[in-house]
């Protein structure tokens, strides 16, 4: 897992084709270390060291979750529509120790395609997984979240790791 200030993660990521075996292994890759972050609700593939538009997440176990598109890998994941604006707490395995509050939709529909089929994917999120969605597309537009936050008096000491 790659950490702030690692230079890839503040660079754009670049569109993949996701029926290349290159996605795919890492599609598969970036799924089973998602696994392996249980207080972790998603990554992208910059936190993992490849600079490609490919997510992963999986928030239907967070308390504050309501819809739930299950465990899904997305190559070129793309934000259509968003709204319902509100803050809520997030933290991130590439910045330890820190959460802020930060202003996202809390309704999104997202288009994209699965790795190894090529298919065409919408998801239609709200609640904690529309902003778990929105946080790691930042991630492929090369922002943290700490670029959302508007000052210091916005952030927080992680305390547990429930914490977004």
């Amino acid at each position: 897992m790659i950490g702030a200030p690692h230079p890839l993660l503040s660079t754009v990521a670049e569109p993949v084709d996701p029926t290349d075996p290159d996605v795919v292994a890492a599609a598969a890759d970036l799924l089973a270390t998602l696994r392996g972050e249980t207080s972790t609700t998603g990554l992208a593939a910059p936190q993992i060291g490849l600079s490609w538009r490919l997510i992963a997440f999986d928030a239907g176990a967070h308390p504050r979750s309501r819809s739930w598109a299950g465990e899904l890998v997305v190559a070129n994941p793309r934000l259509a529509t968003a709204s319902h604006w509100d803050h809520g707490r997030e933290g991130c395995a590439s910045i330890q120790g820190l959460t802020a509050d930060v202003l996202r939709a809390t309704r999104i529909t997202v288009h994209g395609h699965l790795p190894g089929s090529g298919e065409t994917v919408t998801i239609e999120a709200d609640a904690f997984e529309a902003r778990c969605i929105q946080h790691q597309l930042d991630h492929l537009d090369g922002l943290l979240f700490l670029d959302r936050v508007p000052g210091a008096l916005s952030l927080h000491r992680r305390l547990h790791s429930c914490d977004a």
